[in-house]
């Protein structure tokens, strides 16, 4: 990473001065350089970054090398769809220190790991990048490889090489069955509006930070169930490490909130936190490839988190009443701005990132013994957590914090409650005037809960009803039936032609015989129901599917700020080491 951070910083210098090092005098046709030309720019860029002339003409050399052969390897790559890839290869298996192979990117990974073994004397390998395993049976460019991609090679026994091929089949084939069961099991409760016997039926309800319950129109509060629901299985994935995993799950959570309008996605944190965890992924899985794509990730999640909070958290503390178990975002945040920061070669920024993060850091670091004192009165070290952190590490307040909370959540469950209990009975009202529970339940939903609306809602859809069977009887009526009878129709089937064609025998009798004289009888969806229908989202295969997804969803509405920050701690230790040797040239 040292080197990374040096040539970056001399990168942004040469292109201050506009400085191109693939053409004269630095380069000369490609192959010659100006050695007093290369000689003289380390030399003045040497004090400027604190290091060696030696160190700078080294790096400035093959930046040099780099960008001529990227032009070349760029030509080719227009002129004839060869592509020009750097293999990471195993330390004894290194012909230079930068090793490359050409190859079009329509073909399957197998050809090239061929060709990897001949070339390098390598027997039994697998390739990497990303992080993640190329498929052998895949084309590369379907597996995100492109022009100067840089490949890990591994070296592997032809045993484990077996495995691996059948473990990364399976786990693709698994990874697959996850994000469709996911996405199967939150549709499905995205679908349901709470018009199903509520107290056997599980449905989800969006609500803002008191538990109230939002508007959201139909198409966005499916796309932000879907999202919610990816980002919670994400997150689950990414407490047990599997990182892997749960990148593809937040990034089809990424996919679902871009189809929320922009107005809503500013008034809530979601976005902002399922960004932090895409850019947490790519660290852990050493994506560093995805620089650009983390770098504008995190501008996305600065810009959500100031609209939500307000500059100085003012809108968190009017909602809230305090803004210290957020502050733990905030130090994610700062911490990743930190280390791209380093790696594109800017220490400065890096360096104040990284003051705000130890800042914070000391600030949220807990005292093991308060929190044993406030687990000791029986609260959960989840809860002991968030109740410091909330009242700046007073323990006194903490545990009143915790213990109000605790009566807030149980009124809200009362409330609930309350609120099903009375649609229960209200459901049983309008059932007792002769409608079915289930048309009750639906009618209810519409009118917001209003039992005189649902009630009018339910008289006009009968009379709906009665009017379309008065309409079909006059359309049915003996004589005309007879008439297809004697023609030698059967007698369902001519019923259900002129129920179609509004009584018009000619056009009943033309209709039967393009269907060869089979018609189903009519639909009568639009009566209300006499008994209640067997619907799919009551069948066991569906059941299982939420049920599996509910497992996901975590039952403390704050666990995504339940932070140990363990992880953090051994990134601001890499950090403060990295930076320490840069600061060491300046002594």
């Amino acid at each position: 990473m040292a080197e990374q951070n040096t040539e970056a910083k001399l990168k942004n210098l040469l292109k201050q001065e506009k400085i191109q090092l693939w053409n004269p005098p630095y380069t000369i046709d490609d192959e010659q350089l100006g050695p007093q030309h290369m000689q003289e720019l380390a030399e003045r860029f040497a004090p400027l970054l604190c290091l060696q002339v030696s160190e700078v003409g080294g790096a400035l050399e093959s930046i040099r090398v780099q960008t001529v052969k990227r032009s070349k390897e760029n030509k080719t790559y227009r002129e004839t769809n060869v592509a020009t890839l750097e293999l990471l290869l195993p330390r004894e298996s290194r012909k230079s220190k930068k090793n490359y192979l050409e190859a079009r990117l329509d073909v399957c990974v197998q050809e090239v790991v061929d060709r990897i073994c001949e070339e390098f004397g390598l027997r039994c390998i697998k390739l990497i990048l990303n992080g993640q395993t190329l498929s052998p049976h895949k084309r590369l460019d379907e597996q995100g490889v492109k022009n100067h991609s840089k490949v890990m090679v591994l070296k592997v026994s032809d045993a484990e090489l077996k495995q691996l091929m059948s473990e990364e089949e399976q786990r693709k084939k698994q990874q697959s069955e996850s994000l469709q069961r996911t996405q199967k099991g939150f549709q499905i409760l995205s679908e349901r509006d709470g018009s199903e016997d509520i107290g056997n039926v599980p449905f989800l309800e969006i609500a803002d930070q008191k538990g109230n319950p939002l508007k959201i129109p139909h198409k966005e509060r499916r796309a932000l169930i879907l999202a919610m629901g990816f980002h919670e299985k994400g997150r689950s994935l990414m407490k047990r490490k599997q990182y892997d995993d749960a990148l593809c799950h937040l990034l089809q959570a990424d996919q679902q909130f871009s189809v929320c309008g922009s107005a809503l996605l500013s008034s809530v944190d979601n976005f902002a936190v399922l960004q932090l965890d895409i850019v947490w992924c790519y660290r852990a899985l050493e994506a560093l490839s995805c620089l650009d794509d983390g770098k504008s990730r995190l501008q996305r999640a600065e810009d959500c988190f100031l609209q939500c909070y307000g500059e100085r958290r003012e809108r968190l503390l009017m909602i809230k009443g305090n803004t210290g178990r957020e502050e733990v975002l905030f130090l994610r945040l700062y911490l990743l701005q930190s280390l791209l920061s380093y790696i594109e070669g800017n220490d400065v920024q890096a360096r104040h990132q990284l003051t705000k993060v130890e800042s914070l850091f000391s600030h949220l670091c807990l005292d093991s013994e308060k929190m044993a004192q406030l687990m000791a009165l029986g609260f959960s070290e989840k809860e002991a957590r968030l109740g410091l952190r909330a009242c700046q590490g007073d323990l006194q307040e903490a545990a009143i914090h915790i213990s109000n909370r605790r009566q807030e959540r149980e009124e809200l469950k009362q409330r609930e409650r309350q609120k099903r209990s009375r649609r229960m009975e209200d459901i049983s009202v309008l059932a007792e005037l002769g409608h079915s529970r289930r048309d009750a339940a639906r009618a209810l939903h519409r009118a917001d809960g209003d039992v005189n609306k649902a009630c009018e809602i339910l008289q006009d859809a009968s009379q709906a009803a009665q009017a379309t069977n008065n309409n079909r009887e006059g359309a049915v009526s003996p004589e005309k039936v007879e008439q297809l009878l004697y023609l030698g129709f059967e007698k369902d089937a001519s019923e259900a032609a002129l129920t179609l064609m509004g009584g018009d025998v000619q056009s009943a009798a033309q209709l039967l015989l393009d269907n060869q004289g089979v018609l189903s009888p009519p639909s009568t969806s639009s009566s209300p129901s006499t008994e209640e229908p067997s619907t799919s989202s009551n069948t066991t295969e569906e059941e299982e599917l939420v049920s599996e997804v509910l497992d996901d969803l975590s039952p403390h509405e704050e666990d995504y700020l339940d932070l140990t920050l363990e992880e953090e701690s051994e990134l601001i230790d890499t950090m403060k080491t990295f930076l320490n040797r840069e600061s060491t040239h300046t002594v």
